[in-house]
């Protein structure tokens, strides 16, 4: 007589998920936040709070530009709006690779494409933030790494022969 039931849980990746989500989640944070304030603000506000902000967290996008050529517009705000631009695309590719390997880590533990996505996620991340956020793409090669390292057995069929 042939036993289908299952004595034992199946194998799960419940660590590289939780380093996934958490690196999402910071990326999401520190990408998206940027993206969101300075698409947020007009370029008076730009130059008033958040450049001197920026210049005395030690982030120089470009020199303001000259008020006698205001008419070719501001280095400076431009500058900010490309780089907000820049993370938030980043991020939607962050978030997209991170949303394929946790779907496939969840669906089959087994099989190691799903660190091939985090590692793609975080050279997103670490590409696409300019080096900034590496400390953020490194949860996703920690991730990335423990599915080389963590070697889970596929699951038998049901009602093997024994």
């Amino acid at each position: 007589m042939s036993d289908t039931t299952r004595t034992e849980a199946p194998p799960r990746r419940t660590g590289e998920i939780v380093l996934a989500v958490v690196g999402m989640v910071v990326s999401g944070l520190f990408l998206g936040g940027f993206a969101v304030v300075i698409n947020g603000v007009d370029e008076r506000v730009f130059l008033a709070e958040v450049y001197p902000a920026m210049t005395s967290a030690g982030i120089a996008v470009a020199e303001p530009g000259d008020p006698a050529h205001a008419a070719q517009g501001n280095d400076a705000y431009q500058a900010a709006r490309t780089l907000a631009g820049w993370f938030g695309f980043t991020l939607l590719a962050v978030l997209a690779t991170n949303a394929v390997g946790i779907f496939l880590a969840r669906r089959r533990p087994w099989r190691g494409i799903a660190g091939w996505w985090f590692l793609a996620a975080g050279l997103f991340c670490l590409i696409g933030s300019q080096l900034v956020l590496y400390p953020v793409a490194f949860l996703f090669f920690l991730a990335a790494g423990l599915f080389a390292v963590r070697k889970i057995p596929p699951p038998e069929p049901m009602g093997a022969p024994e």
